[in-house]
């Protein structure tokens, strides 16, 4: 008896030429005809990815090219006011098969879109520092010149002020929200996006909007969308005297600086970055960001946001604000070698009283936790524990501070003079927080377990804590084994760190790893250099490889980050030699 054939070959067999999906048409399979997707796609987990294109409706590739082809029309208005755009838009119907499979694939799909702010543009097929559906991948469509990029310009209150095209400013901000953490920007991206559409009067201050145009640029090289960082940079730098004029929108004020320092510094402009990191943290400083009321005394009645609110986002994003310019200051102060700005004395006025960091969803939710009496950075270094300080955000805040008060240690170390018994007990006491801290982070061979802008920012924290180590034991190495022993099994630590990274993971790490990895392979060709001269016929191998592995690791960071630059340089040379 003959077998009576599945439905499954029945659709297939009776499915009429060119119903199939685009999936299935590329790869020349045989698809059912399901919908909203086939079982071809639903078996390889590609749902999402199933469009049909059959006359009925627009695809998403199909709207995301017409929407870049408005842009680029409304681009030819403001440049001729004579300019009249067509009735009608053609496409090239053979766009799908002259594209190559990854890319055209990609644009399909909502988990690369340029326009979904809940995903990462980047596919993961891909290098991480081109955005999927970039201006030179459509073929059909000319690149766009640097005018589509120009604002429009309005007033507001007399005073000139410069935004994009709606869609325009929506795409740089979908651009950014992947990569927001990395920046240290902690604000609600989704009503940030919303806001676009509001009155001028009712959005983030333009500083803060440039400075995030800017690092979507900054994050899309080497896509042609990078050569218009300049634009919004000036644009950013305009912005900011303006706002400190007004007094109004401050804390968008500080964020932007932020922002514009973290710029300057990750392209190796230091003196600039490090000008704005002072203006941010004075500015935060003068607002009474750290102190027990916000904004206590603050003068100008101009700025009604600035007032203290119950469980409200903007006050959560004003605490995550301070904590942003405090990673800043601490962080980057060691790196440039100059004081960090933001006290935290024992003087109640001059200590540290922000609550820890949380979430944003946790302050949407409405939790926003209340100042605490007690200095919140003197009382975690001490050994106290705050049930609210395990939060990510809070987790990098406390590696700054160690990372800060590791170096600050260090330098009170004077090598001409016997080391007194109170420096010796705080490098204890600080070993003992390094240590408790690292033990509550999740362990690095479980870091694939994390959501992403959680995983990245774990990462962050493993470095700098395994960086303090670095800084306060370095200084006496060479004088005690012990310190050497500890310093050096901290630089491996950090390698075995760099080894769970992936090829994706380096579009998402702060520009704050690079100094760090500087640190480990100053230990590394320090361990080097000493085994080399005490036993020359022993077997090195393993160090030499440990250098390979950070030359690849800043290799690939100084494609994004000039800073690197210069640490790759001195790793390529000692391993060039011998």
């Amino acid at each position: 008896m003959a077998n009576k054939p599945s439905s499954d070959s029945n659709l297939q067999s009776t499915l009429q030429r060119g119903k199939a999906c685009l999936r299935c048409r590329k790869r020349k399979m045989r698809c059912d005809g399901q919908k909203p997707s086939c079982q071809q796609c639903t078996r390889a987990k590609k749902a999402d990815g199933c469009e049909y294109d059959d006359g009925k409706g627009k695809t998403r590739t199909q709207i995301l090219r017409e929407t870049i082809v408005r842009l680029e029309q409304r681009v030819r208005e403001l440049e001729d006011p004579e300019y009249v755009s067509p009735a009608v838009t053609l496409f090239d119907p053979n766009f799908h098969s002259r594209s190559n499979s990854s890319s055209s694939e990609s644009f399909g799909s909502p988990e690369s879109s340029y326009l979904s702010a809940s995903h990462s543009p980047f596919p993961s097929d891909s290098s991480p520092a081109s955005p999927p559906g970039s201006w030179a991948q459509l073929h059909g469509m000319p690149s766009p010149s640097p005018a589509p990029f120009l604002p429009e310009v309005y007033f507001d209150d007399n005073h000139a002020r410069f935004q994009p095209p709606l869609e325009l400013a929506q795409m740089l901000v979908d651009i950014f929200t992947p990569h927001s953490r990395q920046c240290g920007l902690e604000i609600h991206m989704g009503r940030l996006r919303e806001s676009l559409s509001l009155p001028a009067s009712e959005q983030r201050h333009p500083a803060l909007l440039n400075s995030v145009y800017l690092w979507a640029c900054f994050i899309s090289r080497p896509e042609p969308l990078s050569q218009h960082e300049e634009h919004y940079l000036q644009h950013t730098l305009q912005s900011l005297p303006d706002g400190l004029r007004t007094g109004g929108k401050l804390v968008d004020v500080i964020q932007a600086s932020c922002l514009l320092s973290l710029y300057f510094l990750a392209n190796g402009r230091l003196l600039e970055g490090s000008y704005h990191a002072s203006a941010a943290a004075a500015l935060a400083v003068q607002c009474g960001l750290s102190g027990k009321s916000s904004f206590e005394g603050w003068s100008s009645g101009s700025d009604s946001e600035m007032k203290p609110t119950v469980c409200d986002v903007r006050e959560g994003e004003r605490i995550l604000a301070f904590w942003q310019v405090y990673n800043l200051d601490r962080c980057w102060s060691v790196v440039l070698r100059k004081p960090c700005l933001i006290p935290d004395k024992s003087d109640l006025r001059r200590a540290i009283l922000s609550p820890w960091p949380q979430d944003i969803k946790d302050y949407e939710n409405g939790h926003v936790d209340t100042v605490s009496a007690m200095p919140t950075i003197r009382s975690f270094l001490s050994g106290a524990v705050s049930a609210s300080s395990f939060s990510t955000p809070a987790l990098r805040v406390k590696a700054s501070a160690l990372f800060a008060h590791a170096d600050h240690l260090a330098a009170s170390w004077n090598p001409n003079a016997k080391t007194s018994s109170r420096v010796s007990e705080e490098m204890r006491s600080l070993e003992h927080t390094i240590a408790l801290f690292l033990s509550r982070l999740v362990p690095v061979n479980q870091l694939d377990s994390l959501l992403p802008e959680e995983r990245h920012s774990i990462v962050m924290a493993h470095t700098l804590a395994h960086s303090a180590t670095i800084h306060l034991h370095r200084s006496f190495a060479l004088d005690d084994s012990m310190s050497f022993e500890k310093s050096s099994q901290a630089a491996q630590a950090c390698i075995t760190l760099i080894k769970q990274l992936s090829e994706r993971d380096f579009a998402f790490l702060e520009p704050m790893i690079g100094p760090c990895w500087w640190s480990v392979a100053d230990i590394v060709i320090r361990d080097l250099d000493t085994l080399e001269a005490s036993w020359p016929l022993a077997d090195y191998s393993d160090l030499r490889n440990d250098l390979g592995i950070l030359l690849y690791a800043m290799t690939s960071l100084s494609t994004r980050f000039p800073i690197v630059a210069p640490a790759v340089s001195k790793v390529q040379k000692r391993l060039a030699s011998r």
